[in-house]
């Protein structure tokens, strides 16, 4: 059984209209959880994506990302909301469909010029994921790729995040569904 048929739909939330994509479900089974890791771990393995260090962001990204980081030998850094953080931070502001919303990082998170792979469980609109790329950068690192468990392309992230010159990538999309 795929990743895909592993993640749950749930209709009309977080409001009407919206098709929600639960990968709580996915992560649940031990099977689904492996099979995320593994073709992540393949894939940074095997296809040339120099990166020095993760960066997860919250909250979802955490689980994929530490695991990753974990099976990759590699660090795992933090993108978190507002007063999570105990150290110094910066912080990138972030259009959401009402309103705003804030992501951070701490200053001294990365070495100048780190190369990183920014991991999320989820695509949609993209602000999350140019956001913590954008903090990513004002703290001295590079984004070498983002990496989702789901990309949903109708909604426009993915192109939001290419045209800004960034490598994507996802093992699963929900495509007009």
């Amino acid at each position: 059984m795929p990743i895909k048929s592993r993640i749950r739909a749930i209709p009309d939330y977080p409001k009407k209209g919206i098709m929600f994509r639960d990968i709580t479900t996915l992560i649940k089974d031990p099977v689904g959880f492996r099979l995320v890791i593994d073709n992540l771990t393949q894939r940074y393995l095997e296809n040339g994506v120099d990166f020095d260090v993760i960066v997860g962001i919250e909250a979802r990204g955490f689980i994929i990302g530490s695991a990753l980081a974990y099976a990759l030998g590699k660090g795992f850094v933090p993108v978190r909301k507002p007063g999570k953080l105990p150290a110094e931070t910066v912080s990138q502001e972030y259009a959401l469909e009402y309103g705003t919303d804030k992501v951070e990082i701490h200053i001294d998170a990365l070495e100048k010029g780190s190369r990183v792979l920014l991991i999320d469980d989820l695509l949609a609109t993209g602000g999350t994921a140019l956001a913590a790329a954008s903090l990513v950068e004002k703290v001295g690192g590079v984004v070498a790729e983002m990496a989702f468990i789901v990309n949903l392309p109708d909604i426009g992230g993915e192109r939001k995040i290419k045209d800004k010159g960034y490598r994507v990538f996802s093992l699963t999309e929900f495509e007009g569904e």
